[in-house]
């Protein structure tokens, strides 16, 4: 088969969310059919390898007075008006005049009002999203590629998680109305373009569902994974800086200036950390992840924390942490950060919605809280007991390795598509 995939950013290096589920994907299918790749990037990055092209853009920029004449005047949400560019549309029309794709897969909603010209001719044949096989290879038989929706979040679900976290707080009742409004606009938009394209691809049960209930799609869910052979507990050293500093080192990974991050990490420093109550030296919390928000700048005044900013590999870090925490209170969808700790069968603490839609089970995998003084005695718990963390991440690894390796997931969308 031929596939060409349309990307928010560069996905070599895998380095964040969204890329290691773009590369995942692609990189495995690589090993068996052609792709090619349209992306937003510099062409002075890293190529990534096996691809049949590579096609980079640079990313658009918007101007504030652009982006707030958009968010009052257009019906569409503020996330697909992002990366408006007229050569991106341009190149897209060029790959598809010069290859005969059998899909298209286009990864998130930002990049969806690219496929949109496209999408009509695909309706006359009868075919809407969760459609059979055999519509697939009817409409390839003409020419015709299948159209692919990878729905890296519930959006509309993931914004109103947002409205919900900022109405609770009155500082906060101005990014509410924001929310707000973006919800709206998201619920509208997802219900509206869902059902024009060929394949619709949820990441988590709960997603596909809500996906579902909002546009009447039958979303094929395929969860985010992880190569597990890569990523091992002896797969990098360990972060000399992290060794280096007395008590015991807790970790938080992510994209940080992504709102669910910040909001979870302000949340652990402010209300979990303090309630730690250890022997000898405090732990300390390594904040690893590129784009830092304004919000956490405060965080480094703190001595028990530690903001890294942008890093060449997060494996030393997992290497080094005794525990791993993700205490996301807000979300859609299932974290590859998550996969990456257990995968690295490091100890674990979560919430239950930061934890979400990967089928672990408290006590056994990971360890689940979501209160503050519940978080902190799980972390606790598995700091006084090291043999039993050890068994603890020993059996996570297993899970991921089972049911969230790309070489187990790959081959559902592969048969999905034909």
């Amino acid at each position: 088969m031929n596939f060409l995939f349309l990307t928010p950013q560069l996905p070599y290096p895998p380095r964040q969310g969204a890329a290691i589920r773009n590369w995942g994907i692609m990189s495995e299918l690589a090993t068996r059919h052609e792709v090619h790749l349209l992306s937003f990037g510099e062409s002075g990055e890293v190529t990534p390898p096996g691809l049949a092209s590579l096609t980079l853009l640079p990313s658009p920029t918007r101007t504030t007075a652009t982006r707030l004449r958009e968010l009052l005047t257009s019906t569409e949400p503020d996330i697909a008006r992002r990366l408006a560019s007229p050569d991106f549309a341009v190149a897209l029309a060029r790959l598809l005049e010069q290859h005969r794709f059998d899909v298209v897969q286009v990864e998130g909603l930002e990049l969806v009002p690219y496929a949109l010209p496209y999408l009509p001719a695909l309706l006359k044949s009868g075919r809407a999203a969760g459609s059979v096989p055999e519509g697939a290879a009817e409409s390839r038989g003409r020419g015709l590629p299948k159209w692919v929706y990878d729905a890296h979040n519930a959006e509309s679900d993931l914004q109103r998680s947002a409205l919900l976290a900022d109405a609770r707080q009155p500082r906060r009742w101005h990014a509410a109305l924001y929310s707000a409004l973006q919800t709206m606009k998201l619920q509208r938009y997802e219900a509206k373009i869902l059902p024009r394209f060929g394949q619709v691809v949820a990441v988590s049960e709960s997603d596909a569902a809500f996906l579902r209930g909002l546009s009447g799609v039958r979303p094929l869910v395929i969860p985010n994974g992880i190569n597990t052979e890569a990523l091992t507990p002896t797969a990098a050293p360990t972060a000399a800086a992290m060794q280096a500093r007395p008590g015991p080192t807790l970790l938080f990974t992510g994209k940080m200036d992504f709102r669910p991050n910040v909001d979870g990490v302000l949340w652990f420093v402010d209300e979990i950390l303090p309630r730690l109550k250890l022997d000898g030296p405090p732990a300390t919390l390594w904040v690893v992840g590129q784009s830092l928000h304004p919000a956490l700048e405060r965080l480094r005044d703190d001595p028990q924390v530690v903001l890294t900013g942008w890093v060449d590999a997060v494996e030393p870090y997992l290497a080094a942490a005794d525990v791993v925490v993700v205490p996301l209170r807000m979300g859609s969808g299932t974290r590859l950060k998550v996969l990456q700790a257990l995968s690295m069968a490091r100890p674990l603490v979560g919430t239950t919605l930061g934890c979400a839609g990967l089928a672990l089970r408290d006590g056994v995998h990971l360890r689940l809280a979501d209160s503050p003084e519940s978080f902190a005695a799980a972390i606790t718990e598995l700091l006084r007991d090291p043999s039993h963390a050890l068994e603890m991440g020993n059996v996570g690894r297993s899970h991921v390795q089972a049911h969230f390796d790309w070489r187990v997931l790959v081959p559902q969308l592969e048969e999905a598509l034909r």
